[in-house]
């Protein structure tokens, strides 16, 4: 039988911190977290997520006059409204409104003109995963997500101006080698022209462990489904908690000055870690040893042979080889200006080179237009891209992740 396993104590003992990586700075600016969100009224789209939920329960805690929440994901809003219910000392405010709807859609639309505006807004509808660069068709969506519906998003909000707007980025936005991170790295670009409309953030922030469809949310489902567990062992990330993903969003919103991004303070030398060895570490928690495989067909027949009673879990480790894997990611490039001190631990950007509205409107507009031809492929897109971008330098390696297990 296996050791029972507290997935918040392990993600502690994973990270090495006892406490939140945010736990000082929250302390600290309780009285103006407080003043900020205090009966404001407040928008979250794509809060059924990993990220998008934790910001809600952060928020919470600081007694918003109003919450609304939006999502696809009609499933995940059931269970976030269950779960914030259910959590003790979390009192919601009166008006709580829950909505399984995509932000470009006419109802989200008139919805949004009868809600007489927001005070606080915050973005986590995105694309997330690499594993969306796959043909022209997923990028479009991807890109048309993520850049697209964003800047029609801000010309929405540009009606009725939140007193502070948040857009969550990603580490991959800076010097991206993939296209996920190239759409984020354009998304800044058009969320930063809004800053001269009403305040605008954005976090970019590390591998939120065992987030929804991450690899190490994976482990879980591959352990209930008695199937082997695969991981690059050339891969290393900055892991987060999901706790701390929401208190990093709230922070970057409420504390930072508009066109600034936010990035927590990270430790090179101690905080990386590769997939294959949170695996071990996963397994070994749960009272298990890795029984390593050669190849995906080893690992496969050894899952399918496997008592329940044994005490060794086939596992497969290879070399990364699909297209836009980074060794290790970057939260900044080195033509951009840090401040490594104004809070205990987040680190702050000042965007540069930001652009007008006008033209973010010609740029989307142009991608618009662009997509139009249905005579474009991936090479064709990644070239359209690399005009927006000049330190885009696309890892092509003909493989993508739905090829590997």
């Amino acid at each position: 039988m296996l050791s029972p396993l507290n997935l918040q104590s392990f993600i502690r003992e994973l990270t090495d911190r006892p406490q939140s990586l945010l736990t000082d700075d929250l302390q600290l600016q309780q009285e103006s977290l407080s003043e900020g969100i205090r009966g404001k009224r407040v928008l979250v789209i794509g809060g059924a997520g990993t990220i998008g939920s934790s910001f809600v329960k952060a928020v919470s805690h600081f007694q918003p006059g109003s919450l609304m929440v939006v999502d696809i994901n009609e499933n995940g809003l059931t269970e976030l409204v269950r779960d914030l219910r259910s959590t003790a000392d979390l009192k919601l405010p009166d008006d709580f409104r829950f909505y399984p709807m995509n932000l470009g859609d006419r109802a989200f639309h008139k919805l949004f003109n009868q809600s007489s505006g927001f005070d606080i807004v915050a973005n986590f509808a995105a694309h997330k995963h690499v594993r969306s660069e796959k043909d022209r068709f997923s990028i479009e969506a991807m890109i048309d997500n993520n850049v697209i519906r964003a800047k029609h998003f801000l010309d929405l909000l540009s009606q009725s101006p939140p007193q502070k707007f948040f857009c969550v980025s990603t580490d991959k936005a800076t010097k991206p080698v993939n296209i996920m991170g190239a759409s984020k790295s354009l998304m800044e670009q058009i969320i930063m022209a809004y800053s001269q409309v009403f305040p605008v953030t954005t976090a970019r922030f590390a591998n939120v462990a065992f987030s929804n469809g991450s690899l190490l949310d994976g482990f879980l489902y591959r352990l209930t489904k008695g199937q082997p567990i695969s991981a690059p062992i050339d891969v290393k990330r900055y892991f987060v908690s999901p706790e701390e993903s929401g208190q990093i969003c709230m922070l970057s919103c409420m504390l930072a000055n508009t066109a600034e991004i936010c990035f927590p303070k990270l430790d090179y030398s101690k905080d990386l870690l590769t997939f294959a060895e949170i695996a071990e570490r996963f397994l070994h928690a749960l009272g298990l040893k890795p029984d390593y495989c050669d190849n995906e067909e080893e690992a496969r027949q050894k899952a399918r042979e496997r008592s329940s009673s044994s005490t060794s879990y086939p596992v497969y480790f290879f070399n990364s080889d699909t297209s836009g894997e980074k060794p290790v990611e970057e939260f900044y490039s080195s033509d951009e200006l840090v401040d490594w001190d104004r809070f205990h631990s987040l680190a702050v950007i000042r965007y540069a080179g930001q652009h007008s509205p006008q033209e973010a409107n010609k740029i989307v507009s142009e991608l618009e237009s662009f997509f139009e031809n249905p005579k474009i492929d991936k090479a064709a897109i990644v070239a359209k891209l690399s005009e927006f971008l000049p330190d885009f330098e696309h890892d092509e390696r003909g493989k993508n992740l739905d090829q590997k297990m």
